[in-house]
């Protein structure tokens, strides 16, 4: 999986968040977009998931060289962020029944084994509406990791969670990151300590003087 960024640039109304930004990220490498608050990690990356469009430049998806369809990039994909909302209304069975009828599990991965991951069991039934912010922010991870898909994107994965939660997102990447292309945006260095490139969004700050 290839995805391609050229010249890519965002703005809200009359102000750019960030301009003329290109770059390749490619699977099996593991990618941090870092930046303080308010420089654009997080619009970066739902234009990278196709959620908003870009203002200016293109962005392309390939794999194995063969182009894919805008339209079919949700398929190669797995996002996880404490922004995203949860049908609160679920349990964590409807919730995970819900997201796999969209998403294949990963080989080795189904429903029992998704539970034991989520190290949840004692509340399974309850509705998510009664889970802590922690909890939703699990539910929300494990769902990404658990899916079979070469492209997993993170924003601010430990959000909400406590140390041993903390713990518990590490043990993930360390199982469940291999040979996909990961994505993690954050200014938190234990959330990205072990990605291999590092983009930082800064860089392509508009100055005021350019505006």
């Amino acid at each position: 999986m290839k995805i391609t960024l050229d010249n890519i640039g965002r703005r809200f109304n009359r102000d750019w968040v960030f301009q003329d930004l290109s770059y390749v990220f490619e699977a099996g490498n593991s990618y941090a977009i870092l930046g303080a608050n308010g420089t654009g990690k997080s619009t970066l990356l739902q234009i990278i998931a196709g959620n908003l469009t870009a203002s200016a430049g293109t962005i392309s998806y390939s794999d194995n060289k063969k182009a894919i369809d805008i339209e079919k990039v949700y398929s190669y994909l797995s996002f996880a962020a404490p922004y995203l909302d949860l049908i609160e209304e679920f349990t964590v069975p409807e919730i995970a029944s819900f997201n796999f009828s969209f998403k294949s599990y990963r080989d080795g991965m189904d429903l029992e084994a998704f539970y034991d991951l989520l190290e949840l069991q004692n509340i399974k039934y309850k509705a998510l509406k009664y889970f802590s912010s922690g909890m939703k922010q699990r539910v929300k991870l494990a769902l990404a990791f658990c899916a079979g898909t070469p492209v997993l994107l993170l924003d601010e994965p430990t959000a909400n969670l406590d140390l041993q939660g903390i713990s518990w997102y590490l043990s993930l990447i360390e199982k469940y990151s291999a040979n996909r292309l990961l994505i993690i945006c954050s200014n938190q260095e234990n959330e990205y300590s072990f990605c291999t490139e590092k983009l930082n969004i800064s860089n392509y700050k508009v100055s005021l003087n350019n505006r």
